[in-house]
């Protein structure tokens, strides 16, 4: 049998190994270091705009950090994008607070500004008003910056930027992950870069960040002794795992464009097929770094989405379903909901393709022929 292609798997860039052996040699292996300081200070430096960073053990953990720092706690109510990993809303739950999910615009298959704000005129009315707001940048894809971040100013509730699959995109040229009012990233093995497991919180304002790595190291006050007057979290990325990522921030740019490029094989591939819509920029003003390369499947096409996986899986190559929406999990089925049926209809019909940036040219020849048995 052929050899697997996956999804998206890792890429290493050469330089990572030089980063690790520095800190065994050095013999920091904890969750401090100079590669902890140097990985922050190279993210602070690509995403510009007054960024501070953290680095975490996981952009779940960003989440749960950003969450605490605007003060969610039980009872509250977060908007959370619908059309998305659990990640993204999970941690809503660790707070004891109710997400309320919003559907998803047919342009960039995020949160939707109209059932946003429906939403949360309906919750202010119930006496409800949401104590925070999650959108996710989907794919790599922005989301509506522009009207999303003008409602969030305008009912005075605080914006999380999710991140996690953006690192890279920009929009009107300002990088993803620098919106909101606290962003999170993630560097999860198969991300546009990866520490094997990380993330990061990011915000303008240096307090935020220091009240992060404060709650993410165990909360531990300014005594010679251990002591505590806030709950703590062992959140904090190991110099072990920075040192990768510092390797990975030398390559991050080339891993984007090969991405891109992914997604434009993609567009050429069914460029003739009716039915068929790669996922795209909807205009000049988005830039995606194309994290995964997405099709969505119509009646008028001569196939299914579901076909065309069985028909790679045969061949050993792996697509997936888009995310199915938060609303339809079963963990979440008690909770609100707004919109109408566009991020269900994305999940019944869309595919994700492979999109490493490591794609070998015989690993292309491949994908291409089995679409081209369908196209």
């Amino acid at each position: 049998m052929n050899s697997r292609i996956y999804l998206s798997s890792p890429h290493m860039g050469g330089s990572e190994q030089r980063y690790v052996t520095e800190a065994f040699d050095t013999n920091w292996i904890a969750p401090l270091g100079p590669n902890v300081d140097g990985f922050e200070n190279d993210l602070e430096t690509f995403l510009g705009n007054g960024s501070h960073v953290a680095a975490l053990s996981s952009g779940t953990a960003a989440l749960h950090l950003a969450l605490i720092l605007l003060g969610v706690t039980k009872g509250d109510e977060v908007l959370c994008q619908s059309m998305t990993f659990s990640a993204s809303a999970n941690p809503i739950i660790y707070q004891g607070a109710t997400p309320v999910f919003v559907d998803s615009e047919i342009d960039t298959w995020n949160m939707c500004p109209i059932h946003l704000e429906e939403a949360i005129k309906d919750r202010i009315s119930k006496g409800k008003k949401p104590k925070a707001m999650i959108a996710v940048h989907l794919y790599g894809m922005p989301f509506k910056v522009d009207e999303i971040v003008k409602i969030s100013e305008k009912y005075e509730i605080p914006l999380v930027e999710d991140a996690a699959e953006s690192l890279g995109s920009t929009y009107k040229g300002r990088p993803c992950g620098t919106f909101g009012t606290i962003s999170i990233l993630s560097f999860n093995g198969n991300k546009i870069i990866t520490t094997s497991g990380g993330g990061a919180l990011v915000s303008n304002d240096p307090s935020v960040k220091e009240k992060a790595l404060f709650l993410a190291t165990q909360a531990r006050d300014d005594a010679p002794h251990y002591e505590h007057t806030h709950i703590g979290y062992n959140y904090r990325m190991s110099n072990i795992c920075a040192g990768i990522g510092r390797g990975q921030m030398e390559v991050l740019n080339d891993h984007v464009a090969l991405r891109q490029g992914n997604n434009a094989m993609y567009q050429e591939l069914f460029e003739m097929s009716n039915g068929v819509r790669v996922f795209t920029e909807p205009d000049e003003n988005y830039v995606s770094n194309h994290w995964l390369s997405c099709i969505v499947v119509s009646e008028a096409a001569n196939f299914s989405a579901k076909a065309l996986r069985l028909a790679f899986s045969a061949e050993n190559i792996e697509s997936r379903p888009l995310w199915k929406p938060m609303h339809l999990q079963p963990v979440f089925k008690e909770a609100p909901v707004y919109g109408g049926n566009i991020s269900e209809k994305l999940f019944e019909n869309g595919l994700c393709l492979p999109s490493g940036s490591n794609l070998t040219r015989d690993e292309k020849h491949r994908i291409r022929t089995v679409i081209e048995q369908f196209t």
